[in-house]
């Protein structure tokens, strides 16, 4: 296994070890990694990049393993130099910083909570009115992404072009992911076939274990469909889907203090480590 050296010369890797990498870095990096990302040593940093997706912010990153966290100067000009066609600046840190030291330069911290279960979440019933069935083909997954171009343009988080982008490149990643057998997207769908809920899952090696672990993906449910149970039991149906390929822990993200990380407690869930990093949608 690589690990993070002062002196190594920098160097494209399958397996590191970043220092305390909370398990929401370390699962994200190994599901990009499936579908083409590349992860470059580069001694106290990784250089995370994903050919042809520009537009994916956190498929074009530095991971930040070693040094002062609050030197944000320092890590700014080594992600310019990595990147130096980017519109946008995204840095992943290893613990908390001073958030002053960031926000100074304009930009926006982003805090993620890893939960974990060891045991998949219970099923629940299904509200009526709803059935239960995987994303399929071009009609449904052209619903997931338009659920998703329309909460960003509710929330006004990211250019709606450049959002566009990015999910044409991320719809195509997670086809994949389903069609290599590594993951799994289902969604509830009304009786009139509109998609109100959906979930990914995808399953994983554990390095240096026999069993494996499963990491959840986007969880997401139309504002006209919340509160109703949708997503909890979609947790559950994905759940089973990966013990079947032989998942023994579960890895689900949500933003720190959301009602969502609330909702992944209540299935049983616990919490853990939080991952840090520092972003702009514009930099150029």
């Amino acid at each position: 296994m690589t690990r993070f050296k002062g002196s190594s010369p920098a160097r494209l890797v399958t397996t590191f070890t970043v220092p305390a990498m909370p398990p929401s870095t370390a699962t994200d990096l190994a599901i990009d990694q499936l579908v083409g990302t590349q992860v470059t040593d580069a001694g106290d940093h990784l250089v995370v990049r994903s050919p042809g997706r520009p537009g994916y912010h956190w498929g074009n990153f530095l991971q930040v393993a070693g040094g002062d966290v609050d030197d944000a100067h320092r890590w700014v000009r080594r992600f310019e130099a990595a990147f130096p066609g980017a519109r946008h600046l995204a840095v992943g840190l290893p613990r908390e910083p001073d958030p002053a030291a960031w926000e100074t330069l304009g930009l926006t911290g982003d805090v993620v909570e890893s939960l974990t279960a060891e045991r998949a979440p219970q099923s629940t019933d299904l509200p009526a009115g709803y059935h239960v069935a995987p994303l399929a083909d071009e009609a449904d997954w052209g619903q997931r992404v338009a659920a998703e171009r329309a909460e960003n343009e509710a929330t006004g988080e990211f250019p709606p072009g450049e959002y566009a982008e990015f999910l044409r490149g991320q719809c195509a990643a997670r086809r994949r992911l389903v069609d290599a057998g590594h993951g799994h997207w289902v969604g509830a769908w009304t009786a009139q076939g509109k998609l109100a809920a959906s979930m990914g899952i995808v399953v994983l090696d554990a390095r240096g274990a026999t069993r494996r672990l499963a990491r959840y993906q986007s969880v997401l449910t139309h504002p006209d469909h919340r509160r109703r149970g949708l997503a909890r039991h979609l947790l559950a149906v994905a759940a089973q889907w990966a013990a079947d390929r032989g998942a023994a822990q579960w890895v689900i993200v949500a933003d720190d203090g959301s009602d969502a990380g609330r909702l992944y407690r209540a299935a049983g869930f616990t919490p853990g480590p939080r991952a840090y990093g520092y972003h702009a949608a514009s930099w150029r």
